[in-house]
């Protein structure tokens, strides 16, 4: 963060601690041994993908007697120390060769399993491309490619899930179907909006209420091109996945240990110790980044939330989204802040924060960023046009250069989106 006057300082760090506040609570801790099942009179597989893997195994492994096999992917440099559960890393969220071998091998353990064994599934944000395994007869080029495309079309996370479940031999309750009749209990970080089980992960060890022909409507509706083979498995009975009332998944039950909710609740918490006034838009604010910037912009001036003179918070989660349309870089969180920076245009006393709670926000190292009143005063002075780097998707080249970047490596867990607009008068 530039140099900035002590107002400025205070509000950007007190930002900075409802964003460090909402992430703690999302650790994996004590609630999620809490929540395991009795240990069965078999064996005890632990497998899972996502961010929080690394470390909801090592809380896993303090509350858990005996593990018989064990694999859980987790993205590159998202790896910590283990005593007994194997942690591989693969590439996010693009998916590689690794995650398929890894997910060829999770299938293959579940199989594996007879009805007195348990198989303890642990996911989080992330799952969906690391536990990666096409149907037969799609190529891990071809899944990847689809990927790349939904991930710069501006569609919503239960969309590209929905596509990515029906591509899929491990997800949307393939998985837990694998294991029948052994028992199947899931532990989840939620990173989508609503907790819903089914979109974690692509939900692969869960009913899927979606059908491949809503799949197929996504591809049609963001004109994704896949071939041929592809669409002739997507109208076919090998695409469709099991339904929330197979009887191959009345074993499996689950329970989410933390999610973008209890986050936004933490930082509410810590806000109103610091005398705010919190208005809190909940945990499913979700699109495109640039049109949420534009509604809370047009909240803040319609509805004039911040008239009192009195300090207020506007909290919000969730997942935005941006269609990439121009070479830039950057993520969502960051498009999101450029966009609302531009909207307020310098309007006093308020400050912006978004951040990824996983500590990457889109394809880059940062979290997110933070705005101030200057923020657009500071960018002219150095002759950067903030309109024309949210026309080319480079918000990252924007907040790099004024030194607004926010970045914490990976924070080991994934509730999502973490946005707060906060007023603090001058005279505080």
């Amino acid at each position: 963060m530039a140099a900035e006057s002590p107002h400025f300082e205070y509000a950007v760090t007190l930002l900075r601690n409802l964003f460090d506040a909402a992430v703690e609570s999302a650790y994996p801790g004590r609630e999620l041994a809490e929540l395991l099942p009795e240990p069965p009179r078999g064996k005890t597989v632990v497998v899972g993908a996502g961010k929080a893997g690394a470390s909801m195994a090592q809380t896993l492994e303090k509350s858990l007697g005996s593990i018989d096999d064990s694999l859980i992917i987790v993205p590159q440099g998202h790896s910590l120390k283990t005593e007994s559960i194997n942690i591989i890393e693969a590439s996010h969220p693009v998916p590689d060769r690794i995650g398929l071998e890894g997910a060829i091998h999770i299938l293959e353990m579940a199989r594996s399993l007879k009805s007195d064994d348990l198989l303890l599934c642990l996911l989080s944000g992330g799952g969906s491309a690391l536990l990666n395994l096409p149907l037969p007869g799609i190529a891990l080029a071809e899944k990847q490619a689809i990927t790349r495309s939904l991930l710069s079309s501006g569609a919503t996370i239960n969309e590209i899930n929905t596509v990515r479940k029906h591509l899929s031999a491990i997800k949307g309750g393939r998985l837990a179907a694998a294991s029948y009749p052994a028992s199947t209990f899931t532990l989840a970080v939620s990173d989508v909006p609503g907790n819903h089980i089914s979109t974690i992960a692509s939900g692969p060890t869960v009913g899927d209420p979606s059908t491949c022909a809503e799949a197929s409507d996504v591809l049609d509706r963001f004109s994704i091109a896949v071939s041929p083979t592809i669409r002739r498995i997507m109208q076919s009975d090998q695409s469709e996945t099991p339904a929330p009332d197979d009887p191959a998944l009345r074993f499996s039950r689950y329970a989410v240990v933390a999610g973008p909710g209890k986050a936004l609740g933490a930082a509410s918490n810590r806000a109103k110790n610091c005398g705010f006034n919190v208005i809190n838009l909940g945990d499913q604010v979700e699109g495109l980044a640039a049109e949420i910037a534009k509604h809370h912009a047009h909240l803040i001036r319609t509805e004039k939330l911040f008239e009192n003179n009195q300090r207020t918070l506007l909290l919000s989660g969730g997942e935005a989204t941006v269609q990439i349309t121009g070479e830039g870089s950057g993520g969502p969180n960051q498009e999101y802040l450029l966009a609302l920076a531009i909207e307020l245009n310098g309007l006093e006393n308020l400050f912006g924060i978004a951040c990824d709670t996983d500590g990457i926000d889109g394809a880059t190292t940062a979290a997110g960023a933070v705005i101030t009143p200057s923020t657009l005063s500071r960018a002219a002075e150095r002759g950067i046009n903030p309109k024309d780097c949210l026309e080319n998707n480079d918000a990252g080249s924007f907040f790099t250069l004024l030194d607004d970047l926010v970045t914490t490596g990976p924070t080991y867990t994934n509730v999502n989106d973490f946005r707060a607009i906060a007023y603090i008068p001058h005279s505080d």
